[in-house]
């Protein structure tokens, strides 16, 4: 436990300036011998994740970047909040009460375009406002922001928040709120790259994972989901049981070769509503681990396949193939043309909430 935790709301420090001219604020929360993030208010972003180690040593384990300008330049979403949908959408295009909506196309694997993490300028790449929050035994930074009507081709004005607590108990919680005054997807979820040996420690490969679900959706040549809830039983999607990431990556089976390794949603096991155990990570050389609880349906693993080597990280290292990994909470891809899969859609005088638990730990060799 934590015994330098601070439980008075964090005040906001300012980071920089957008190139647009828009001051962005930077939150701390937590203490310095447990788990501490810093929070900007650009995209919503998670600068850093920093976790003591099993000798108590702190390492940040969140990919990212130094600077203001290099979130804004290209970032592949590391540590962001995405929306108004995400994961992708096929052909950037869905239909609603009869009138299609067209999206923009800012993805096309395997040639096929598609609209992804909310498009061109998505939730990542906008300027929320925060505020500091306290409550015994965790502090918290609400990040709040209005989408306008026909933002990315998204209809209805949506107002949303998303809530950031850091507990004494090394837990970062994330809950999310949502209103529209006109039917509309919303799908939001955190999008931090994690390597819990530490961001510059090369690839996560060597991480050992585990995903509580029987099933995945499995999907076509554009990374989009076929519709089928398909059985992991005797396929390298069986996850169940923990498995060292780079066991079966370059197994050749078809759909690690449609993914260039896992970039697949997965279907949470669960018996009802509420918080449940959907994923748990254990690095062995650093001894940290990670449990995420979430409400929602699906998680979609994805092990950075499109990580190139070419990105430097905030302490210079450059981030090469696979090394971080994404466990993002959602409803399943697609799903605006999917009937088959949980709703997505929010209409007005609903609220749409959302919660997901990523617990920190750490275990013995």
């Amino acid at each position: 436990m934590n015994r330098e935790f601070c439980e008075a709301a964090p005040q906001p420090e300012p980071f920089g300036v957008t190139e647009s001219g828009e001051p962005v604020d930077i939150y701390v929360l937590g203490g310095s011998g447990g788990l501490r993030l810093r929070v900007m208010t650009y995209g919503a972003i998670v600068l850093t994740v920093e976790t003591p180690d099993r000798v108590g040593r702190m390492g940040d384990v969140a990919l990212g970047f130094a600077s203001l300008g290099e979130y804004e330049k290209e970032n592949p979403y590391f540590g962001a909040v995405v929306g108004r949908y995400a994961n992708r959408i096929a052909g950037g295009r869905f239909e609603l009460g009869g009138v299609r909506h067209e999206l923009a196309c800012n993805n096309a694997p395997g040639g096929r375009p598609c609209g992804l993490h909310g498009g061109i300028r998505g939730f990542d790449r906008v300027v929320w406002k925060g505020v500091g929050l306290s409550k015994p035994g965790a502090q918290g930074v609400r990040l709040t922001r209005t989408s306008p009507d026909g933002e990315e081709g998204y209809p209805g004005n949506l107002e949303v928040s998303v809530t950031y607590w850091v507990s004494r108990d090394n837990e970062w919680r994330v809950e999310y709120e949502a209103v529209s005054d006109r039917p509309t997807p919303v799908n939001l979820t955190q999008h931090t790259f994690f390597n819990l040996a530490g961001e510059n420690a090369g690839t996560v490969l060597g991480h050992e994972l585990q995903i509580l679900a029987s099933r995945f959706t499995p999907v076509d040549p554009g990374l989009i989901p076929t519709g089928e809830l398909r059985s992991v039983d005797g396929t390298d999607m069986d996850f169940r049981m923990p498995h060292r990431i780079g066991d079966r990556i370059e197994s050749g089976a078809e759909q690690l070769m449609l993914g260039g390794g896992y970039d697949h949603n997965w279907v949470v096991d669960r018996s009802g509503p509420g918080l449940v155990p959907a994923a748990r990570v254990w690095e062995p050389t650093s001894g940290r681990t990670l449990e995420v609880l979430t409400t929602e349906p699906g998680i979609q693993f994805y092990s950075g396949n499109f990580l190139d080597g070419k990105r430097r990280g905030k302490t210079g290292a450059f981030y090469p193939r696979r090394g971080g990994l994404c466990l993002e909470t959602q409803h399943f891809p697609d799903s605006p043309n999917q009937p088959s899969f949980p709703n997505t859609i929010l209409s007005p005088g609903q609220r749409w909430t959302s919660e997901t638990v990523f617990r920190f730990g750490t275990r013995p060799a």
